[in-house]
């Protein structure tokens, strides 16, 4: 299987491995557009795996920091508490670019920028940039993709 996150469209789509869609989810990526830049808040392009999958059996709505679950499941009352706080739910997918000198090693490492895919509350609008460099996903659909795919899964992102 593979993952295609298609910029223009705010779309993740998993495929078989002939082409075929299997699933078809609304995302947001980043808020500042894409790039590869460390600092750019900016959604990284290219080719990319997932490199390690965090969260397993985590509740919905598992509150993550630095890759660690909290303790805390997200409520809007634990949102209004923490109203600048950039909500990292449910599942981690963390991406590793596959090009180097692109996407990959030096100031453009994807994985050193700490971009994934993840769950985020669902007040949040889905469908248009607003991340800070990451893809964001519903919570039920991240844990429906989050059982689907394995660590070493192509992540294909295109603007």
């Amino acid at each position: 299987m593979k993952i295609a996150i298609h910029i223009p469209t705010q779309t993740l789509e998993l495929l078989a491995d002939n082409g075929k869609s299997l699933r078809r989810y609304q995302v947001s990526t980043g808020a500042n557009g894409v790039g590869e830049e460390n600092g750019s808040f900016c959604t990284p392009r290219g080719k990319h795996i997932i490199r390690a999958k965090i969260g397993s059996g985590e509740p919905e709505n598992a509150v993550f920091v630095q890759r660690r679950p909290t303790g805390e499941v997200y409520s809007p009352q634990l949102g209004a508490q923490y109203p600048g706080r950039d909500w990292i739910l449910t599942r981690i997918l963390w991406l590793s670019g596959c090009e180097s000198g692109y996407n990959r090693g030096g100031s453009c490492d994807t994985m050193r920028r700490y971009i994934y895919i993840h769950g985020t509350p669902d007040s949040t609008s889905l469908g248009k940039p607003g991340s800070r460099g990451c893809v964001r996903m519903r919570n039920a659909e991240l844990v429906d993709l989050f059982e689907l795919v394995g660590a070493g899964t192509e992540v294909e992102i295109t603007a």
